[in-house]
């Protein structure tokens, strides 16, 4: 190798700075951008109308295009709020334990409209949701146990009230939890 001159290589890059025309390629379609957006959204998990459409704006898609894809989109049947709505309902009630207050207060965070809300809500009846505060709060209770009468019953009721169970349901469920347990400590005792 000796006597054989060094090659210097060439180093590769932009022949213009970064940020101009040629890096970013021809100007992008709004509605193949907004399309793409909304695929990529739909793609993570399943979202309303509104969430998409929020989506687009933040994208800075125009509001007519924006509109006219979402249309499509709805018409093919990818976005869909009445079985988005009926999904979460499902989702966060057997999930989460959520009232029927608290998935209401969801939904219209979500945007979605009222008479869809109600309608979706009709899949929780009321003994379902008395049910699912008793077993939240029999989860809980073993948790709670050394403590206060009163200091289990502030938590468990307070547990109850944050997942939206009104206050007369909470302290309902609590009073029986808490009386049967003692009922229970009170036969072990006696068979002891």
């Amino acid at each position: 190798m000796a006597g054989r001159p060094a090659r210097r290589r060439r180093r590769a890059g932009p022949a213009e700075p970064a940020g101009t025309q040629q890096d970013l390629g021809p100007p992008a379609d709004p509605e193949s951008v907004a399309r793409t957006i909304l695929l990529t959204k739909l793609t993570a998990q399943a979202r309303s109308r509104q969430e998409l459409a929020d989506a687009l704006a933040a994208k800075a898609v125009p509001d007519d295009v924006a509109e006219r894809v979402l249309d499509r989109f709805e018409q093919v049947g990818l976005v869909d709020d009445a079985a988005f709505a009926d999904r979460w309902v499902r989702s966060r009630q057997s999930s989460r334990g959520l009232s029927r207050r608290a998935l209401a207060h969801e939904l219209r965070a979500k945007g979605i409209d009222n008479g869809l809300i109600s309608t979706s809500l009709e899949q929780v009846q009321p003994a379902d949701e008395h049910e699912t505060a008793h077993r939240l709060v029999q989860r809980k209770l073993r948790s709670t146990r050394g403590l206060d009468r009163l200091v289990r019953t502030r938590r468990l009721a307070g547990m109850l009230a944050r997942k939206g169970y009104p206050p007369g349901v909470a302290m309902q469920v609590v009073r029986d939890a808490l009386a049967a347990e003692e009922s229970d400590e009170t036969a072990d005792s006696w068979s002891s």
